[in-house]
């Protein structure tokens, strides 16, 4: 995931232990994939927090516990803009399960229909169908259906597919025969794809039109129990791959489904994404 510069003092220059204690959050998950949610919609911009404070925050054990930081800030003429960090602290451009719990929080007591908001990789739609958020992602034109890395025992087809943030997928027999920690850390630091990395996806089948996904995410260094643009870029590829038809349904590690819904236009791929957004509970930061 893209690792944009985080400033390192609160946006108004207020020492940033003393910004953050008080303020109020969310903690949402989208299908196993968690995170700390702060809504800043009515003030100015939030005191962004530096990558050691980020840590702390989704730390496990001793913070509220995540996969990353979600801030929802004003932008102009959209909803609002959707700022992304990582569990490391490294800014990410764009994350399909925060934007689906973006999605959920602000059309809870919101706007019926659809609403537009930004976020670092370009524009999103987002609406709710059937009580659940769905969102079209910005067109992706990079996918590359031939194997872009040496394939492994076990591994039939390995591509890549940039939505939103670089991702790898690799097509399995059986994803719960895979070491996801050692060949996930392998392709996120492949040669190949230096200096960016990628994240690692590893797909099989799940009975007769699904699919199992495991994800290993960069920033978070870790398997994570679901990745939103993972679905996303696996499904294009298993489409480009013969592999499945429009829509796809892919079962989380956490045993929870992600739809993703693919249209073409041209050489570009118009996806959209289907998932849980939940509200886990409310909270406030005292010390970090």
């Amino acid at each position: 995931m893209d690792g944009l510069e985080t400033p390192l003092v609160g946006a108004d220059g207020t020492p940033l232990s003393d910004a953050l204690r008080g303020r109020t959050f969310v903690k949402m998950t989208g299908s196993g994939n968690d995170f700390v949610v702060i809504d800043t919609r009515g003030e100015g911009m939030p005191p962004f927090m530096p990558a050691a404070t980020i840590e702390r925050l989704c730390a496990r054990g001793t913070g509220v516990g995540a996969d990353g930081v979600v801030f929802l800030v004003p932008e102009r003429g959209y909803a609002f803009r959707m700022l992304y960090f990582n569990a490391d602290g490294s800014r990410a451009a764009m994350c399909g399960n925060a934007a689906l719990c973006s999605t959920r929080l602000a059309l809870l007591d919101g706007p019926e229909g659809e609403i537009t908001f930004l976020t670092d990789s370009g524009s999103v739609t987002a609406r709710l169908r059937d009580g659940e958020p769905e969102i079209d992602l910005a067109p992706i034109e990079l996918v590359r259906a031939g194997d872009v890395l040496p394939r492994r025992e076990g591994e039939l087809r390995i591509g890549y597919a940039v939505a939103g943030v670089p991702h790898v997928t690799v097509l399995c027999a059986d994803v719960e025969t895979v070491d996801v920690l050692r060949r996930g850390r392998e392709i996120r630091l492949a040669e190949e794809l230096r200096p960016e990395g990628a994240n690692a996806n590893f797909v099989s089948r799940h009975g007769k039109g699904s699919w199992r996904i495991r994800t290993y995410e960069r920033g978070v260094e870790s398997e994570t129990l679901a990745c939103g643009t993972g679905a996303v870029a696996s499904s294009l590829l298993l489409k480009e791959w013969g592999e499945a038809s429009s829509p796809i349904r892919l079962t989380t590690r956490a045993g929870l489904p992600l739809t993703v819904r693919l249209r073409q236009d041209g050489s570009r791929w118009l996806p959209s994404l289907v998932g849980e957004g939940r509200i886990v509970f409310r909270g406030e930061l005292a010390e970090i």
